[in-house]
Formats: C-alpha cells, sequence, structure tokens
C-alpha cells in the first residue's frame, strides 16, 4: 500500500485527473496514464451495446492512438478493491510489467500500488 502523501507529484496529477473524469463524467471508474514524454491521457469507463472497455483500457487505447510508444505509470479511482487483469495486461502491454498501476478510491487516497505485470 503507498500513502498519498509519498506520492510522487506527477503521479498525484495521474490519480486528480482520474479522480475529474470520473466526477466529470458520471461513470464508475475514473483512469489516467502517462506515456514515456510525460503526455496524460484521459478516460472514463465506457459501456455501450456494442463496446464496454474499462477506464484503464480506454486511456491506454487514447495513448495508443495519440502515438504514445511506452507508458510510466497508470492510474485508477473508483470503488473497486483490486485492478482487473485485463487491465494490468493493457498497461504491460504499452509500458511493460514494471509500469506501476495506482488504484485510489473517489477520494484520492491510494490503496494499491501493482506491476502492471503482477499475478493475481
Amino acid at each position: 500500500m503507498t500513502e498519498s502523501n509519498a506520492l510522487d507529484p506527477e503521479d498525484r496529477k495521474i490519480i486528480t485527473l482520474a479522480r475529474s473524469a470520473r466526477a466529470r463524467n458520471g461513470v464508475p471508474e475514473g483512469a489516467a496514464v502517462r506515456d514515456e514524454t510525460g503526455r496524460t491521457y484521459v478516460a472514463g469507463s465506457v459501456d455501450l451495446p456494442s463496446l464496454k472497455l474499462s477506464a484503464l483500457q480506454t486511456a491506454v487505447a487514447m495513448a495508443v492512438a495519440s502515438g504514445a510508444a511506452s507508458l510510466e505509470a497508470a492510474a485508477v479511482v473508483g470503488e473497486a478493491d483490486g485492478i482487473a487483469p485485463e487491465d494490468r495486461a493493457a498497461v504491460r502491454d504499452l509500458g511493460g510489467a514494471d509500469t506501476p498501476v495506482l488504484l485510489a478510491g473517489p477520494d484520492g487516497q491510494v490503496r494499491l500500488t501493482v506491476p502492471a505485470g503482477a499475478d493475481g
């Protein structure tokens, strides 16, 4: 577990962005990723009859579509107690197994930080 107060300012930024996406769009989760150049990509979950993506999958897709070559970090904000394997896989595909994925509650407090390549 990681304390929010001990977070790197850039990690705190992606949590804040993810939190704002969740609130602004009225979706269950928000996510943000930071690429190798420091650019950030922010998204909410997508729940259409023909397309369902988690917020993190959507943020990774936005990074890829914008030409990102790698990820430095990812953050998800929502009610979940863990990070879904498919979300970690999307981050791992672009950022590698060691890319940190932060999970925060709606209040922005980090509950968990795991590498994208973590099992379970």
